[in-house]
This record gives C-alpha cells, sequence and structure tokens, in this order.
C-alpha cells in the first residue's frame, strides 16, 4: 500500500495495515426452495455488509439446497436457481461484501455443482467443483460433471455470460495482497487439493463452500484438513458446512464454520445451531504475503508448477476498502508464549529441554565435567542454573561440579544475593561467592574515574567495569577448574544491546538462554517450580525470584536500578521483536497491532514512544548479535545469532524504520 501520513481514522481501520474481513455462515435450508434459501444468504449478506466484511462465503449448494437428489436435475430448480441468483446480483450492488453462493448450475448437457462470486452487481466467476464423490453414501456423478469435462471458459446465467472455470485466483486491484481461491467440498479430500495450485497461483485466502456431513469425528477431520492447507499453503483457509434444514433423510449436518490462517485458528462457529450465527476473522493477508516472500520453498513450488500455472486466469475486482474498521481479531500480547494453557505447558516443556538438550550436548562434546556461571539471584541466570542441573542429572554427573558463584558489587542488594544462596544451596552445587568491589574500586582509580573518588558519576565505564570484571572471573575460574561458562544473557538482551560486549555479560562459552525471550524466561521459571522438576525448597526459591525487579544492579541508589526504565518494558519490547523479526512487518503495523493489543494497559503515546527505542536500539546494537556465542535456538521469530535465522549488517542505519513510523502514524490518537 501507498505510505502515507495516517491520520487517526486511517490508523484504526484493520484494511489500512493488510487485514481483510471475511465472513462465513451457514444459513438455515429449505430443501429445493431456492427462493427462500436466497432470502435467507440475503440476511447474511446484509449482517456481513454491517460488519465490513470484504466477503460472504456460503455452504456448497446453498441456494438449492445439498441432499435433494434428483430433484437437482429439474429444469424447475434450476429456472428457479437463475432467478434467485439474479436477485442476489441486483440486490449486490448496494452490499459492500463479495458473495460466494453455491448452486448447481447448467450448462450445455452438463450440471455443475458450482461457487457463484457476485460483487457490485455482477457475476466475478463462476467456480466449479473439481472433485466428485461417488462413494459410501455420496452419488454426486449421477447428477453433476465435473470442472475438467468442459473447455467452456464461459457460462450463461440468467441470459449472462459470465468466467467459467476451477482454476481462477480473484483479486483485489485496490487492496494489497487481497486474492482469494474457491473450492468445494471433496475438493479439499482430494491428494492435491485445486487450492494448492490456487495459492501457487497467488491466492492467499481459500474458501471452502461444503455441504460435507456429519458423523463422530469428521468435524475434527476437516478442521485438521483447514489448519494443515493453511500450513502447507501458506494461507488463510476458511471453511463453512451446510447446516440445518438439510434433508435428514439418510444424513445429519452440523454447520461446521472454521477459519484458520497459517495454522492458527481464527475463528469458530456453532455447531448443530439452529439458529446460526454470522461467523467473521480479521485475517492478516499482509503477514501471509510476507511469508511467502520469505520461505524459499513456496516460489520453489511455484516454478516447478509453471506450466501449469500458466492455465490459470486472474479475475480482477475493486474492493473500495471501507475506512475505520476496528480490528476484532484476538492478539496475544505475549506471542512467545500462547495465551491457551495447554499450549503454553507444551511450549515450556519444549523450550526447557531443547535448552537442557543443548548443554548436554556441549557437555558431552567438550569431554568436560565441570561448569561455571554467574549466579546474580536475577531471573537469567536463575533459569540458566536449573537448565544445568537438569542438564548434570541427566548426564549422571554430580551436581558438585556445577561450580555458582555470586559477585556483589556496589549495588548489589540483599534480596537478590540472599536469593542467590538460597538458590545454589537448595539445588545443591558448589557454591562461592567473591566481592568484586574491591577489584573495581582498584580500576576505578586506575581509569582515574570520578566514581573512585566518591563522586556519583555512574556512567557506562562504571557499570562496565563491573560487568566486565564479573565475566572475567568466571573464564578464568573455568580455566582454573577445568570447565566451561554457561552465559545466562537472554534474546530480548540481545535484541536490545542490553548487555556489556567482550568482556562483560555479552560472552561465554555457551549460553542456553541467547534463544529465550525474556517473557517465555518468566513463564519457563514458572513452570519448573509448577512441576516440581526439583524439590520444594528450589520451587519456593524460583518464586521468590520471579518477584523481584528485573534489575543489572550496578547503579547504587535508594531504588533498585530498573532495566525496563531505560530500554522499555520487556513485554513491550519483546512484542516488538517477535513481529519485527519473524514477519518483517513495517513499525506502523507493529504499533498498530500493539496498541489493539495493550492499549488497556499503555497509552497511544507510550507504545509509539517505546517502539522507537527498539528500533534505534535494535540497529545500534547489531554489532554484538554479530559475535554472539553458541547457544540453541528456541522459539519462531527468535535466535538472533548470525549463524541462525537473523543476519543483518552491524552499520545498518533504522533510519528508513523511524521515518515509516513517523510517516505512517498519527502524532496523537484520542
Amino acid at each position: 500500500m501507498a505510505s502515507r501520513k495516517s491520520s487517526a481514522k486511517s490508523f484504526d481501520s484493520l484494511y489500512a495495515h493488510g487485514f481483510v474481513r471475511v465472513a462465513a455462515c451457514a444459513p438455515l435450508v429449505q430443501p429445493a426452495d431456492p427462493a427462500a434459501n436466497a432470502d435467507a444468504i440475503l440476511k447474511f449478506w446484509r449482517d456481513a455488509d454491517a460488519e465490513k466484511a470484504a466477503l460472504l462465503l456460503t455452504p456448497e449448494l446453498s441456494l438449492s439446497g445439498y441432499a435433494i437428489d434428483d430433484l437437482l436435475l429439474q429444469d424447475t430448480l434450476l429456472d428457479a436457481v437463475e432467478t434467485a441468483i439474479a436477485k442476489l446480483v441486483a440486490a449486490s450492488e448496494d452490499l459492500f461484501p463479495i458473495l460466494i453462493v453455491g448452486a448447481p448450475i447448467r450448462s450445455r448437457t452438463s450440471v455443475f455443482n458450482c461457487a457463484v462470486v457476485i460483487h457490485r452487481g455482477a457475476i466475478l466467476g463462476v467456480v466449479p467443483k473439481s472433485f466428485l464423490p461417488n462413494y459410501r453414501e455420496f452419488y454426486e456423478k449421477r447428477y453433476f460433471s465435473v470442472a475438467s469435462d468442459t473447455e467452456d471458459d464461459l457460462i450463461q446465467i440468467a441470459g449472462e455470460w459470465v468466467d467459467f472455470g476451477a482454476k481462477v485466483v480473484f483479486t483485489a486491484t485496490d487492496h494489497a495482497d487481497f486474492a482469494f481461491h474457491v473450492e468445494i467440498c471433496e475438493d479439499f479430500w482430494a491428494p492435491q487439493p485445486p487450492s494448492t495450485l490456487g495459492a501457487l497461483a497467488g491466492a492467499n485466502v481459500l474458501l471452502n463452500l461444503s455441504a460435507s456431513n456429519i458423523v463422530i469425528g469428521k468435524a475434527e477431520d476437516r478442521a485438521v484438513l483447514c489448519d494443515s492447507q493453511s500450513r502447507r499453503a501458506i494461507a488463510a483457509y476458511v471453511f463453512a458446512a451446510a447446516g440445518y434444514g438439510e434433508s435428514t433423510t439418510d444424513l445429519a449436518w452440523d454447520g461446521q464454520v472454521i477459519a484458520y490462517e497459517m495454522g492458527e485458528k481464527l475463528a469458530e462457529g456453532e455447531r448443530f445451531a439452529r439458529e446460526p450465527k454470522l461467523v467473521t476473522a480479521d485475517i492478516d493477508v499482509g503477514r501471509i504475503s510476507q511469508e511467502r516472500r520469505r520461505v524459499g520453498t513456496f516460489h520453489d513450488a511455484a516454478a516447478r508448477a509453471k506450466d501449469e500455472l500458466t492455465k490459470w486466469r486472474h479475475i480482477s475486482f475493486d474492493l473500495g476498502t471501507p475506512e475505520g474498521v476496528p480490528l476484532k481479531r484476538k492478539l496475544d500480547r505475549f506471542p512467545f508464549v500462547p495465551d491457551d494453557l495447554s499450549k503454553r505447558d507444551r511450549d515450556c516443556f519444549e523450550a526447557y529441554n531443547i535448552q537442557v538438550s543443548g548443554l548436554a550436548k556441549r557437555i558431552e562434546a567438550t569431554k568436560t565435567k565441570r561448569v561455571v556461571i554467574g549466579v546474580s539471584g536475577g531471573i537469567d541466570s536463575t533459569h540458566a542454573l536449573i537448565v544445568i542441573a537438569r542438564a548434570f542429572d541427566l548426564l549422571g554427573l554430580p551436581r558438585k561440579n556445577i561450580i555458582g558463584v555470586t559477585m556483589p558489587g556496589f549495588a548489589t542488594s540483599d534480596a537478590t544475593k540472599s536469593n542467590a544462596w538460597a538458590l545454589m544451596n537448595a539445588l545443591g552445587i558448589d557454591a562461592r561467592e567473591v566481592s568484586i568491589a574491591p577489584l573495581a574500586q582498584r580500576m576505578l582509580e586506575d581509569l582515574n574515574h570520578p566514581a573512585a573518588r566518591g563522586e556519583p558519576v555512574y556512567d557506562v565505564a562504571y557499570e562496565n567495569v563491573q560487568a566486565g570484571l564479573r565475566t572475567d572471573y568466571l573464564f578464568r575460574l573455568a580455566n582454573t577448574e577445568g570447565g566451561f561458562v554457561v552465559g545466562t544473557g537472554d534474546l530480548s538482551e540481545l535484541a536490545l544491546g542490553w548487555c556489556t560486549y567482550g568482556v562483560g555479560d555479552h560472552m561465554s562459552h555457551y549460553n542456553v538462554n541467547g534463544g529465550a525471550p525474556k517473557t517465555l524466561i518468566q513463564h519457563l521459571i514458572r513452570w519448573v517450580a509448577d512441576k516440581q522438576i526439583f524439590d520444594a525448597g528450589v520451587s519456593q526459591t524460583l518464586i521468590s525470584v520471579l518477584e523481584g525487579e528485573i534489575s543489572p544492579e550496578l547503579i547504587p541508589g535508594d531504588a533498585p536500578q530498573s532495566t525496563q526504565a531505560v530500554v522499555g518494558p520487556y513485554e513491550l519490547q519483546d512484542f516488538n521483536l517477535f513481529w519485527l523479526t519473524r514477519y518483517g512487518m513495517t513499525p506502523s503495523k507493529i504499533l498498530y497491532l500493539a496498541w489493539n493489543a495493550w492499549r488497556e494497559k499503555y497509552d497511544y503515546a507510550t507504545l509509539k514512544h517505546w517502539l522507537e527505542v527498539f528500533l534505534t536500539r535494535f540497529f545500534a546494537n547489531q554489532y554484538k548479535r554479530s559475535a554472539v556465542p553458541n547457544g540453541p535456538k528456541i522459539v519462531s521469530g527468535g535466535a538472533l545469532s548470525p549463524r541462525g535465522d537473523w543476519r543483518m549488517p552491524s552499520d545498518a542505519s533504522a533510519a528508513a524504520w523511524l521515518a515509516e513510523l513517523k510517516q505512517n502514524t498519527p502524532d496523537k490518537l484520542d
């Protein structure tokens, strides 16, 4: 979309940020009564118009009813279907959404099971079903021909000739990245669904009109197919099945309506509803397009199918996107931590064991029996230590071979030092304490630093003298003990450059936390405590650590030094990190997403300020990420190692990103 200065009104519109609202329904069907069915569909269509949805999807043969058998071949019925379509076409002139309606359509000597696509007083196209089921309870070949049975690319409906064919993508001319493909029921049960090629041809929203009857377990099967096709095709998949009103002579219907986007379920309607409701989903077609550009396999597959794709047509339309349409999509405030509790438990299990197995392999590969870690009593070193302890347990090594050192400096609090000792004692490791204050004082004196004379000058040198001495001591201790240093700095700190480069907490022999964002580490510690992976004393200390202020404790004062007061709340910066690195979103879109996710806690100005801070720090500190120690990737959208999935030059400028944010977002938002 063209770059522009956003007003508050346009900034608040989902259509201005690469989203498209789609609607789907399963209307009450009157078997073999197209006029009544058209009225029922029109009611949902008006509801979708009120919701400012870009399209409305209805089930298979929604105009005629699916389970009407030989009546599908009656001219009386087929005439009534055409009359109903003409009525809907006339109504479409005043309605915003595109309508995709199911209907039996005649052509020459055949009848086709079709999706009719209606928009702004015209039929954009008619898509015939490609695969006709003729097994078990299905007898569709008795009535219908398949798409491949004809070479015609036009079909006559109500006296008008319109585009006809299954190999077609409908593409918006005025909304970047919005293009959709239509398939019908059995098509997505086929070994190669038509929507696969539809996606390769450019469609990022895949639609399925279905009259799939319900039997035990089938709803889950459909959901799995929708989920998997949305993942494999890097697309959204929207499915609408026939519901109440279809003939139950031999079958039953549940009206399942469901929408997925790249494996994420966005919306689902009530099944077996006697009064079905409209289901809407706000689809991020911009995110889909970003992901397709990023995944080389997708365009490699398109290149392999290029001969087949030349047979596909693109039908263009003007959507005419409205302004001021608020986003209704649920956004995870913590994208690295699922909201769903069962998924959170699974993710914590996987993340913790990724770290443990990575460290265990490194211990085995180096043939060492000892490791050294600095234990501050903060969340990062706490989590790294419980990863080490678990790895030693799995390898059958004594925990006394873990050397934990707490190194109080000028501003170390009693609380964190107490937590450090409590955790080391509870885990039964080789616990030690070495004060860095005397050496730090001597170095400040050698540097002729004002703080050495008691002046309250707490600059970068003052802080890094302490951080550097701690790391230097750990490395020399590892040399003495014949072990290696395990790092504790996390992914969020790497993103923000909140670490002391080189001889500082930036460096270690192996960093188990380098792929874990701060928000995930907090959940991991709580998960380890809740699962009682260690004894009750350890769990109690872990909870105590989580209650403390996140602080480097390098500057003295009455109140603890706050990291988040400088770099921003980690919950916000992890959000910004995810959307920038995982999906390459523009800053204006990241701000829009943050505003929708976080505005109950942070106002617009605060969100914009911390995003500016994030962009500035992220670009300025790439040189630190270009020289990080080894450590396992843990989360999708993480791993800032130059050997992993993020590469950028250390001298790149944030200017373009900051300019985009300024240009495409309002200064204030009421």
